[in-house]
């Protein structure tokens, strides 16, 4: 089967999040079972750089004209370093050379023109859909979330052999919704502009288009797959999903076991497996320097890996600092976000110096440090489509203590149940829950 992956990150070419995980592992996994897959991406600065040329220096790039009346556009072929996964970069310097991330500037505002930069990824993914490049067509189209969401939409506009299409939803809070006004630059018409089309609350929703007319949707996990058709996690599409139901299916995430396997990380300090499981105790007192936090082996270590939003759950964490700390415990947080919890988390940090101490920033060495070096990781979310932070934690033999919703109720069982529990689980989304868990 010929795949088409459409996704707006994809480790290492570009992550903020998990997405990138699942974009870079799935077409992986998809290629070791015999599907001829490529995957579809923005030509972002820091991908171009990052992607590995085919042959000597990028490919031949393809011309796809001016499709949306952005500017010139090319694909530019390459692989991805770490799979050798085909790949093509969207080109269009106006809208992908600059810097900051994919979504924001360096300040962690949005890019006021998101509505082009991803209504060209999806249109580029539509028409190697319908055109094929270089002889190879896709048999399937796979878009994620709302950056690629008009991507079955432009399928259904652009004619020739259709396509069929999966939409993913990988978080359903993230929509994607713009001014009406926008319509006519992403080559859309008014008479889209309706309850049956892209009109979510008087706003465009491109998170909307996939939903409608993509041929199966699927989400991260069986639970959310349920939550999202209630209305209060439907985030006003539950509605829309319940009509949908047919096609919507909950398939549980999985994590890359090649770059996520404790015997042989290069970026932890001591590998181990289940048959050297004592090993795992040497990466502890390396978690402790790298942090600065105090060396011993008698404090319980807790580890945190997240983006700091109201959804991860954030606040609830740092409400019970100082009850954990009361319970012997120290705390090493990574992660960036909302710049409410940065401030909080560094100012927590600094009163507390040797018991709890965070890095504001990615770092993809340090996050598997953590996983290691814990001895429990801590997932407090609000809601969780899936998580991979518990699943990462799970194969490095350090228990996760999450609450039961979305895909950590899926993935983690509490002790209590007997042999088959592999974690903590709790209800409340309250520092006290949280506590009593650990």
């Amino acid at each position: 089967m010929k795949v088409l992956y459409a996704a707006s990150e994809a480790y290492p070419l570009v992550k903020t999040g998990g997405l990138a995980d699942v974009a870079s592992g799935l077409p992986a996994a998809l290629a070791a079972l015999g599907c001829d897959v490529r995957t579809i991406l923005p030509a972002y600065a820091e991908a171009l750089d990052r992607a590995e040329a085919p042959g000597k220096g990028k490919g031949k790039a393809v011309d796809l004209g001016d499709p949306l009346g952005l500017g010139g556009t090319r694909l530019i072929p390459a692989r991805m370093p770490d799979s050798g996964i085909h790949v093509w970069l969207v080109d269009c310097p106006t809208l992908y050379k600059r810097r900051g991330g994919p979504y924001a500037d360096a300040k962690g505002n949005a890019w006021p023109d998101n509505h082009l930069r991803f209504a060209l990824l999806s249109m580029a993914a539509a028409l190697v859909c319908r055109d094929g490049v270089k002889g190879w067509r896709p048999g399937v189209v796979h878009a994620n979330d709302w950056h690629t969401g008009l991507v079955p939409l432009y399928l259904s506009r652009l004619g020739g052999v259709p396509v069929p299409s999966v939409f993913t939803i990988h978080n359903i809070h993230y929509q994607g919704l713009f001014e009406p006004k926008i319509l006519k630059s992403v080559g859309l018409k008014d008479s889209d502009f309706t309850i049956d089309g892209v009109e979510y609350y008087a706003m465009v929703s491109f998170i909307k288009a996939g939903l409608q007319f993509s041929d199966r949707i699927t989400t991260v996990s069986p639970s959310y797959a349920v939550e999202i058709q209630g209305p209060e996690m439907g985030e006003g599409l539950d509605g829309l999903l319940r009509a949908r139901a047919g096609v919507l299916s909950g398939i549980l995430n999985g994590v890359d076991y090649g770059l996520w396997n404790p015997a042989k990380d290069k970026a932890i300090a001591r590998n181990y497996s289940p048959q050297s499981l004592e090993r795992k105790a040497e990466n502890k007192p390396a978690l402790q320097r790298r942090m600065g936090l105090e060396v011993t082996d008698q404090a319980p270590l807790l580890g945190m890996v997240s983006r700091f939003t109201h959804q991860k759950g954030i606040d609830i964490a740092l409400d019970a600092v100082e009850g954990l700390f009361g319970l012997g415990a120290q705390v090493a947080v990574l992660g960036s976000g909302e710049a409410r919890y940065e401030r909080a988390i560094k100012k927590s940090a600094a009163a507390s110096k040797g018991r709890m101490a965070a890095v504001i920033g990615y770092d993809e060495d340090l996050s598997h440090l953590i996983q290691a070096g814990a001895d429990m990781v801590l997932v407090p979310s609000r809601f969780e489509p899936c998580g991979l932070t518990q699943l990462y934690a799970l194969r490095y033999g350090t228990l996760p203590v999450v609450r039961r919703t979305g895909g950590l109720a899926d993935s983690v069982f509490d002790v209590s149940g007997g042999k088959a529990g592999t974690g903590f689980v709790f209800d409340g989304a309250d520092p006290d829950s949280l506590l009593q868990a650990v």
